[in-house]
């Protein structure tokens, strides 16, 4: 164990341990025991929400997850919680609980500028469809979170509001495109986050900041009501998902955005909870996906997770993923051929900042090779793919996986031509994932080097149920990461541009 790791480690038992009575802050609480504390009046909202936002006051300038806080009616709407707990009103089970929202998801009142700097007046006159089915069930949204430039990079910058920075590493990102809310969650600004996952933007934040994510499965959460185009891919292979420190969290928010469809045609009205199946639950552990690989670390973080599951009565066994190379050609041609909304695509640098630019002029060559062979029709080489996966699932109905073969990357990797050029290999596993519309959840299992990695347990679509189920397993059987301070060095040299 790195001395770093100790410190970490000590820091959350000395602050658990330095509250009156052993009882930790409420910022430090998961979204589930603070529901249930306000709900038995323990504690108010109002108490709740001005705790997140005394954490955020003094972290936010630190890491810079943030871009607005919506601080007046945040606690107006934890002033209803309470009100309505008082009169014996049912405020919903997720009763006065903050939540941070992605800037590229619709919150009523607020900007939706997916990271541009000609969007930052786009106020959205209302909520998201998942979005208000959260805040019917009384969670209240407290801020929005930062994310790269149409959340197409795997590092959460941008020009309009900067940097946000990785709580355990000044030197390393917090990951993308959902990064934003995975360094909110991790250092307490909030419990719960919501973002989304077109290509692991939800899990590989999570692994680089040592938090839990759900990505769920095509159809379960409502993305579009019809008031913008959406491009075809972003409607195949982009889904809405939570980030949190619990899994039980991940559930709870699962539970409350899959109701309404918005006006979704993808949306699937499919029970929560699938059929029983054979037991003990047989699991494949993918440990050189398509031949390539992966990282000492990561591999020691899949292992670990493998003897977890064991401990809990699962069953593992090692194989690779069926059709994992041409997975990700046929993912790239469908992203590249219906990822936009207009038929002639603009000059980047007339949309986006100059750092963007750079980063796509780098990236393009490697996402044009990444294409391979052109298929014929990429939609007919995904269904034999998904019917692959179908016979694969049929013998071993959980599949334990890397998220990405690599830990987190020192900042700038992402803009050097050698470095970037193996993300779209290192990252098949992640955008098979999405090509399929699978369910997959995040979980962190240890720390090397200072640095927090996760794993992903992946399953049959609509089969959530038996992702989180494993991944309660394994976050049963180790201490908890998060939240955190953020580590020295961000404060000393923090040069995060802050909203």
């Amino acid at each position: 164990m790195t001395r770093l790791l100790i410190h970490r480690r000590s820091l959350y038992v000395r602050r658990m341990s330095e509250q009156q009575g052993d009882m930790p802050e409420l910022w430090m609480l998961s979204a589930t025991e603070l529901a249930r504390q306000i709900r038995t009046g323990q504690v108010s909202s109002r108490e709740v929400v001005q705790a997140h936002l005394r954490r955020i006051n003094e972290i936010n300038p630190v890491v810079n997850a943030l871009t607005a806080v919506l601080d007046e009616q945040a606690l107006a709407a934890a002033d209803a919680v309470d009100q309505a707990l008082r009169y014996g009103e049912e405020p919903g089970p997720l009763c006065g609980i903050p939540m941070t929202v992605k800037e590229n998801i619709d919150v009523a009142g607020s900007a939706t500028t997916q990271g541009i700097a000609a969007l930052r007046d786009a106020i959205a006159t209302q909520d998201a469809p998942h979005i208000a089915e959260l805040r019917a069930a009384g969670a209240i949204p407290i801020a929005r979170t930062n994310m790269p430039e149409f959340g197409m990079r795997w590092h959460t910058t941008n020009g309009l509001h900067g940097a946000t920075r990785n709580p355990w590493s000044a030197e390393h990102t917090p990951g993308g495109s959902s990064g934003g809310d995975a360094v909110a969650v991790a250092t307490g600004l909030a419990p719960l986050g919501l973002g989304t996952d077109g290509a692991g933007s939800l899990r590989w934040p999570a692994q680089c900041c040592g938090v839990a994510a759900l990505k769920p499965s095509l159809g379960r959460v409502a993305q579009s009501d019809g008031r913008r185009p959406t491009p075809f891919a972003f409607q195949l292979l982009g889904v809405h998902g939570p980030i949190a420190r619990h899994v039980d969290d991940l559930r709870l928010a699962f539970t409350h955005i899959c109701a309404s469809d918005g006006g979704d045609p993808w949306h699937a009205p499919v029970p929560l909870n699938g059929p029983p199946v054979s037991r003990p639950i047989r699991v494949s552990m993918v440990t050189a996906p398509g031949g390539i690989d992966i990282h000492p670390a990561v591999r020691h973080a899949l292992q670990r997770a493998a003897d977890l599951l064991t401990d809990a009565g699962y069953v593992i066994e090692e194989c690779d993923a069926p059709a994992l190379e041409r997975a990700g050609e046929i993912y790239t041609q469908i992203m590249a051929s219906y990822g936009r909304v207009q038929r002639k695509q603009p000059p980047v640098e007339t949309v986006a900042s100059d750092d963007f630019a750079r980063f796509w002029h780098v990236y393009e060559p490697i996402w044009t090779r990444a294409q391979g062979e052109p298929a014929f029709d990429p939609m007919m080489e995904r269904a034999a793919i998904a019917r692959v996966w179908s016979d694969w699932f049929g013998r071993t109905p959980l599949v334990l996986a890397p998220i990405r073969t690599q830990p987190a990357f020192v900042l700038g990797c992402d803009l050097d031509p050698v470095c970037l050029s193996d993300f779209p290999a290192t990252m098949r596993l992640a955008v098979a994932v999405n090509l399929l519309g699978l369910p997959a959840v995040a979980i962190p299992t240890g720390e090397t080097d200072g640095l927090p990695h996760a794993v992903q347990v992946i399953a049959p679509r609509f089969r959530e149920d038996l992702c989180l189920d494993a991944a309660a397993a394994i976050e049963a059987r180790i201490p908890p990461f998060t939240p955190i301070d953020p580590h020295p060095n961000l404060a000393s040299n923090s040069s995060a541009t802050v909203a």
